[in-house]
């Protein structure tokens, strides 16, 4: 193949690469943009699946303090069902207790009381008279007894009564805190199902992206063969034009030292004198010279 004609292929290759080049680059960008935008996309999924783990975590946590007020508020409601039943029992025999109050008051049977146990401890009296004001006592300590219980149920419905205003105040705050924390847990839980649909809506982008990514590396791949091919056929013509220019620089050469060396016989033979070149391009022919 004449030189020229091989300097005509490689100019044809090269109007081929730098197209092929161009295209090649351009998918390559292409294929770039695909791979960033996948990675930035995967980088804000792992920040929103982190952000999700916290959030359950701290739902659950929520959920767990919901729980711990929900059964100390309800322990108190069942304290006071109680202590509300036992108020009502003593007010029961409070009534019942009633009947059997004397017509007599309180006060006019304990100064008796009193005025008969003062007598019996200052006064001489014969064992007659001594065992009936013993017996009035028995009957006045009988009657008082009706009101001291009376006395002793109220007392007790007032310390009740106290406790039950101290319970119903922790199972209105127990109820307040459960329901700001059960609200916050709510709040949390449908952020995180947010971030949940946020994260999966990042996530197909991101395979979209990662597909996309597939394809470009894939629709470039024919681009870059063919670009290495043609480097290759480039390659091969220069070689082979490198190979014509070895051998005409070596025939050249060759006739040329034929040459000079022809015209430095020409001079030995006339007996003129030899330039060192001339000597020794004459030796290199002719080794019986070197000697």
């Amino acid at each position: 193949m004449a030189e020229q004609q091989k300097t005509k292929e490689i100019a044809i290759i090269n109007q081929q690469l730098a197209v092929l080049k161009e295209q090649a680059n351009k998918a390559n960008a292409e294929t770039k943009t695909y791979m960033e935008k996948r990675d930035e996309l995967n980088e804000q999924f792992k920040k929103l699946r982190q952000e999700i783990y916290e959030l359950k975590n701290e739902r659950n946590s929520l959920n767990e303090k919901v729980k711990t007020l929900k059964q100390q508020r309800d322990e108190a409601r069942t304290k006071i069902r109680t202590i509300i039943e036992e108020i009502k029992t003593r007010r029961q025999k409070i009534t019942e207790l009633k009947k059997k109050t004397p017509e007599r008051s309180r006060q006019e049977l304990q100064k008796e009381l009193e005025d008969i146990e003062w007598k019996i401890q200052t006064t001489s009296l014969d064992l007659q008279e001594e065992k009936k004001l013993i017996e009035k006592v028995k009957q006045l300590e009988t009657q008082l007894n009706v009101y001291k219980k009376i006395e002793q149920q109220n007392k007790k419905i007032t310390e009740l009564r106290k406790e039950l205003k101290t319970l119903e105040t922790k199972g209105d705050a127990f109820h307040q805190e459960l329901t700001v924390t059960a609200q916050k847990s709510q709040e949390i839980h449908a952020n995180m199902l947010a971030k949940i649909s946020e994260s999966k809506n990042i996530k197909d982008e991101a395979d979209s992206q990662h597909s996309a990514y597939l394809q470009a590396k894939e629709q470039a791949k024919p681009l870059n063969e063919e670009i290495k091919k043609l480097i290759e056929q480039r390659k091969k013509l220069q070689d082979a034009m490198r190979e014509e220019d070895e051998r005409k620089k070596k025939t050249a050469e060759q006739a040329l030292k034929e040459k000079l060396g022809s015209q430095a016989k020409e001079k030995l033979q006339r007996g003129e004198k030899l330039s060192w070149d001339e000597f020794q391009l004459l030796a290199e022919d002719n080794p019986q010279t070197q000697d």
